[in-house]
């Protein structure tokens, strides 16, 4: 069953963020149906957050995704070359949004085989933001898509992964956001293969 549009419109944009770990997420293009269930997300608390896009109510064309109602994607490009896949999230107006940065794959991996040019399946297949867009087909065109359509959608299986096995660490990559950066605002699941940056001991 999908997640209901009432899941995504919480203010509380990091307990979301580790919620979303072990949910599932599906995309169907062209009649294929890829997806897995979420090892990696990062939360992006909007207006109050440094790391945010929208930090400081900057709102543009890009960023004017993030402050619609929550459950909708909001599909960006990085440093010109990898589409991000984020979770908007709480109620219109308040930019929150969680980034999803690894799955596990289950269903579909030939299809992202393919769409990732990869002779052999590894983990690298969805190990990263952009990889997980690319295995997935998800790309700017969805951008603002409803997360209850046919296209692109979560879902709650019941796969519980124990609290202990839920880390907590710092984003990766916003090292420009000050103090920001050293927030918890990462979740992964511990020894998942498919974790991009793993906390090392």
């Amino acid at each position: 069953m999908k997640l209901p549009e009432a899941y995504y419109q919480s203010d509380d944009v990091v307990g979301l963020a580790k919620d979303l770990i072990g949910k599932y997420l599906f995309t169907r293009f062209d009649g294929m149906v890829t997806g897995g269930y979420i090892v990696e997300t990062e939360a992006y608390a909007g207006v109050i957050d440094k790391a945010s896009h929208a930090f400081g109510g900057r709102n543009t064309p890009r960023t004017s995704t993030m402050y619609l109602n929550g459950g909708v994607a909001y599909v960006y490009l990085c440093y010109g070359i990898h589409e991000m896949l984020n979770i908007v999230t709480s109620v219109e107006g308040q930019p929150h949004a969680i980034l999803i940065r690894a799955i596990n794959p289950t269903l579909g991996l030939d299809v992202m085989q393919a769409r990732r040019n990869m002779a052999v399946i590894k983990p690298n297949i969805t190990m990263g933001p952009g990889s997980v867009a690319k295995a997935l087909g998800i790309s700017r065109k969805v951008n603002a898509i409803s997360l209850k359509s046919d296209i692109l959608w979560l879902e709650d299986k019941g796969l519980v992964i124990s609290e202990s096995d839920i880390i907590a660490a710092p984003r990766v990559g916003v090292d420009y956001a000050g103090d920001d950066a050293l927030l918890p605002y990462r979740f992964y699941v511990k020894g998942n293969p498919y974790v991009s940056k793993p906390r090392k001991p």
